[in-house]
């Protein structure tokens, strides 16, 4: 007999949400280049969720160099454009714009801070460097944003990051572990928050 599995209902359908959901999403990242990638991907979703981003997401890795800050900060205007005839991947210049400029905002505070661990530090440091659990029950629905988030988005435009308001911020801090937003009766809940236990810096 199966054992039956509870996760958050909103991910149950379809099967690319619930893989999100269950290997991904709310799971503590202490990798620089997981967390950049989480800032590229957020930035296309800006708008539209997170949902269309991740049907492209490949498609993205591929056009897009691996999601290597190096490359992407040195993409020319010329590059962007030939990017924006790629049919692959979501055709929005600012976007793509945004992109190359949160590639460079992101190496500039890398070699200010010291380094990949500082940076990914840096983004902890909005949670008092431990990710927040909150106790939510299956049918109440995240914020859109919080003050963390508020705080995050304000710092990160001073920065040089673009395209990346309280909501945004609030997806990424979601997806990246900063908040553990799994619904008490998840199973991903407890394994997030155990990962959680294990975070140093």
């Amino acid at each position: 007999m199966m054992e039956t599995i509870t996760r958050c209902s909103y991910f149950e359908k379809p099967a690319l949400m619930r893989d999100f959901h269950d290997h991904e999403w709310g799971e503590p990242v202490a990798e620089a280049d997981i967390v950049f990638e989480y800032v590229v991907l957020y930035a296309f979703s800006a708008g539209i969720g997170i949902k269309l981003v991740l049907q492209k997401r490949e498609q993205f890795r591929e056009a897009l160099f691996g999601f290597v800050p190096e490359r992407l900060a040195q993409l020319s205007p010329d590059a962007v454009d030939e990017l924006l005839l790629d049919p692959r991947i979501i055709r929005n210049r600012r976007k793509m714009e945004a992109t190359v400029t949160n590639a460079q905002a992101w190496l500039r505070l890398r070699d200010e801070l010291g380094g990949d661990r500082q940076i990914v530090a840096f983004f902890y440091d909005f949670v008092n460097r431990q990710p927040i659990d909150n106790q939510r029950a299956d049918g109440d629905s995240p914020p859109l944003s919080t003050p963390e988030s508020e705080a995050m988005s304000k710092v990160l435009k001073k920065r040089g990051f673009t395209l990346k308001g309280p909501a945004t911020c609030y997806g990424l801090m979601q997806t990246a572990g900063l908040v553990n937003d799994h619904a008490l009766t998840c199973y991903r809940h407890a394994v997030c928050a155990e990962l959680a236990g294990t975070l140093s810096f």
